[in-house]
């Protein structure tokens, strides 16, 4: 988190110094737009368009994955109960076990 941090705050330097050293007037055409504006805007609109582009590619397999970790968990949490129901169970019979051999010895004693 806080290298993430670091490389926003260096990235976002370079960027303030790469504007103020390129303030040169172009024009970019496409098709039959035309849009003038300094260099340094019409580079980091454009690397704005990228990000953005990139963002919407990449989230649909983000929500996906989402969505699965949380049915990974949900199956998780549902193995972990099913888990603790049968060592109670088991718990259970045991207690259950030396509770019925405890009482046949005692009988085979009283018999004797």
């Amino acid at each position: 988190m806080i290298i993430s941090l670091v490389l926003g705050v260096i990235l976002g330097a370079a960027l303030v110094a790469f504007v103020l050293q390129n303030v040169a007037i172009v024009t970019v055409s496409f098709m039959t737009w035309q849009l003038t504006g300094s260099l340094a805007l019409v580079l980091l609109a454009s690397i704005i368009s990228g990000v953005v582009v990139t963002l919407l590619i990449i989230l649909p397999g983000l929500i996906k994955d989402d969505f699965y970790l949380s049915s990974i968990k949900k199956q998780k949490k549902e193995i972990e109960d099913e888990l603790a129901k049968v060592k109670l169970e088991l718990a259970n019979v045991q207690a259950n076990a030396t509770h019925t051999s405890t009482v046949t010895v005692e009988k085979t004693t009283t018999a004797n």
